[in-house]
């Protein structure tokens, strides 16, 4: 029997806290897929700023009761955000829309407390947009002791599946997004047990590290193509030190960008400090692949790279520098036919639909939950 094919539209604010990526998808949760649009709306400056200062505050679960007041009210905001840019697309494409999948915007994440909390309130975007809303995906995994986190596994699983067969391409096929955070999904082979054939971990920072030197020292919010960083000296000592000290202890934890920060590089000028920064994230990217890469028993395997960090040429230089295997190389996912800007809003969309369909979307190898767990909850409010 012919499964279900739905319509999703899927929305994901990263950790950059610039905007919103939305992909409108058709899949029956499985191995159907199609891509129909994407888009990007990025924030006004105000919104922005509310929530990079909130974001500043909170760094436990009593900062959150603390700024519960300012969490509620910038939530309401992110809320209606989201709802007018639903509309306005809904308004332009001749698609009945059966759910949205609404990520919202993580604000605080800590795995080893089993609390992650996103601002977007799913039935209040359900009254608005009189669609059904599919969002908390992380909840039902942190409660059944996983990490919460990477959620795109699953869907990365279906994209190395689409192109094995488009492009010829042997596994494994591993996929490395390059976000606020860093993480990778090893896809091992095509077999169904997803326990035998996928691993997923965070591996690192992505952009945070750097975007928040470029934001603290500059009227820029990143650093373009890594030119910044380029024209910048490397401290070597500071670098050394850091290399030694502040590596990841464990693959086995997500990671959130609070889980890093900037104080090893105070006192260095702008581009040198970037240039520090960006050698080390690149560091500590490598050091995540090479680990990951000793899991599979075929050593062979392309590496393809999502996510705004693929656009960084000279991060992905140094990434290829630092890696011990050069038989290793990373390619931009875009040049097998996916647009490695919205992996995640299209994984949201992907996510929603699996939820509706009573489908697990965490895993044992993905987020080290207990058994494979069921998503987000689901939101009908009209």
């Amino acid at each position: 029997m012919k499964k279900k094919v739905l319509t999703a539209i899927g929305l994901m604010s990263g950790t950059s806290m610039d905007g919103v990526d939305l992909s409108l998808i058709k899949s029956d949760g499985n191995n159907e897929f199609l891509s129909i649009l994407d888009d990007y709306c990025e924030f006004d400056d105000e919104l922005r700023e509310k929530l990079i200062k909130l974001k500043k505050k909170i760094f436990s679960v009593e900062d959150l009761n603390r700024f519960s007041e300012e969490l509620d009210d910038l939530e309401r905001e992110i809320t209606l955000f989201h709802s007018k840019l639903i509309i306005k697309v809904s308004q332009n494409i001749n698609e009945k829309i059966d759910l949205i999948g609404f990520h919202g915007q993580t604000i605080f994440h800590n795995s080893d407390e089993k609390i992650s909390r996103q601002l977007g309130d799913g039935n209040l975007l359900s009254q608005l947009t009189k669609k059904i809303v599919v969002n908390n995906f992380r909840k039902k995994d942190l409660a059944n002791e996983g990490q919460g986190a990477p959620l795109t596994p699953i869907f990365h699983k279906l994209v190395a599946k689409l192109i094995s067969e488009k492009s010829k391409i042997n596994y494994p096929i591993n996929i490395v997004n390059i976000g606020g955070i860093t993480n990778i999904t090893n896809v091992f082979n095509e077999n169904k047990n997803i326990n035998k054939n996928l691993f997923a971990s965070d591996i690192g920072p992505g952009n945070c590290l750097i975007d928040e030197w470029i934001r603290k020292n500059s009227k820029k919010s990143f650093d373009n193509n890594g030119k910044i960083a380029k024209s910048g000296s490397v401290n070597e000592l500071i670098l050394n030190q850091a290399k030694e000290n502040l590596t990841i202890k464990s693959f086995e934890k997500s990671l959130d960008i609070n889980d890093f920060d900037l104080s090893f590089v105070k006192g260095l000028n702008f581009e040198d400090g970037c240039a520090t920064l960006t050698n080390f994230t690149a560091f500590l990217i490598s050091q995540g692949i090479e680990y990951t890469r000793k899991l599979s028993s075929n050593l062979n395997g392309i590496y393809l790279v999502c996510g705004g960090g693929r656009k960084n040429d000279y991060l992905i230089e140094l990434i290829n520098e630092y890696l011990t295997d050069k038989n290793i190389k990373l390619k931009n996912i875009d040049e097998y036919g996916f647009d490695g800007d919205f992996i995640e809003s299209q994984t949201f969309g992907y996510l929603a639909i699996r939820s509706y369909l009573n489908l697990p979307i965490s895993f044992p190898e993905t987020t080290k939950c207990k058994n494979p767990t069921l998503g987000g909850e689901i939101c009908k409010n009209f």
